[in-house]
């Protein structure tokens, strides 16, 4: 039996075959029996604590940190064996390359996880998440970038040379692209600031339509006629935006005119028959009525009231009842609304 464990195959006894086989297999039992019940343990501990940081931390670990310790453990049982130089150098070569990948995808999740449960922390959270792909974006590429740093320089790479090339590509490429890095630096003012979101309609200068997109260049725009309207990051930024979806009650303003033969006592009927109307509509709250002014061919009366809700339609709907129950009351009253007239005396001497 000893004689055959100190044979030698490819520079190598069977002993140290044994060994390292014992290794891999002991190992991957130990990492699955901690996958079974301590990991399953932490597991209900994290889901009791009020954090959720904890959790994701957890389950990173379970989804990318146990397959690195995978090839930890083939890694370090293959130590037990003799090899070419050039054999243990692609060995090392490519358990550098599996750290990297696996710890990338580690921390890039655990991030995606976090911001997702800060932003459903916040008011609309949940239309928020649309627009966190853009952010992912960035954040993976910086971390790739990283893990493709840290390749490189376990490869034997002079990674200070490369730090120094990709930093005066990086000014040529910002010279050359400040727009787009404009838009780019606009997006994040967009997401974190929150003038609007997704869903909202909003007004920018002339131009008015629904938010459908915001991207890492462009916010898209639904308008009422239906056409896309595309504005860059920075021209949003740079204007005076109104959110309707933000007003959480709408006043309106509206006038109209009476013909100059209505009686005093029917002018001062005016306000509150007004009054009377608005008030009988729910969810509106009635400010004022007054006899306004003296125009060249009318009586001017100016109402306001509020409607306790942002909804266009619903406005409509209301105005439109209360103009119907005005016209039929001013009939039952006698009076007449006025329209444009000129009046000619003549006199014959």
């Amino acid at each position: 039996m000893e004689e055959l464990l100190k044979r030698e195959y490819y520079g190598n006894t069977v002993q140290n075959y044994l060994i390292t086989l014992g290794i891999i297999i002991g190992g991957l039992l130990l990492l699955r029996l901690f996958r079974k019940s301590i990991l399953k343990r932490i597991k209900v501990w994290t889901s009791k604590t009020e954090t959720k940081l904890d959790d994701y931390l957890i389950s990173g670990i379970e989804k990318f940190g146990l397959p690195i310790f995978n090839f930890i453990i083939i890694y370090f049982a293959l130590q037990y064996l003799t090899f070419s130089v050039r054999v243990d150098k692609l060995i090392h070569n490519a358990m550098v390359v599996v750290f990297a990948f696996y710890a990338v995808r580690m921390l890039s999740s655990f991030v995606q996880l976090s911001l997702e449960a800060f932003i459903k922390s916040k008011e609309d959270g949940e239309e928020k998440i649309k627009q966190l792909g853009g952010i992912m974006l960035i954040v993976n590429g910086l971390l790739w970038c990283i893990g493709l740093l840290f390749i490189f320089n376990n490869l034997g790479f002079d990674v200070t040379a490369i730090i120094a090339g990709l930093g005066i590509g990086g000014i040529a490429i910002a010279l050359a692209a400040q727009n787009i890095l404009g838009d780019l630096f606009n997006y994040f003012v967009i997401f974190f600031d929150r003038p609007f979101e997704v869903g909202d309609y909003i007004t920018v200068d002339d131009k008015k339509g629904t938010v459908e997109y915001i991207g890492l260049k462009t916010t898209r725009l639904k308008s009422i006629t239906g056409e896309q309207l595309v504005f860059s990051n920075s021209d949003l930024t740079n204007s005076r935006i109104h959110n309707f979806k933000r007003m959480e009650r709408r006043r309106i303003v509206f006038a109209f005119g009476v013909i100059y033969q209505t009686t005093s006592q029917q002018l001062e009927k005016i306000p509150t028959i007004l009054k009377g109307i608005i008030e009988t509509k729910e969810g509106v709250a009635f400010d004022r009525a007054h006899f306004q002014k003296f125009s060249a061919s009318s009586l001017d009366y100016e109402i306001v009231y509020f409607v306790e809700t942002s909804e266009y339609n619903h406005y409509m709907d209301l105005q439109q009842k209360i103009n119907i129950e005005i016209f039929n009351a001013f009939a039952a009253e006698g009076i007449q609304f006025a329209y444009p007239t000129q009046t000619l005396f003549l006199s014959k001497e």
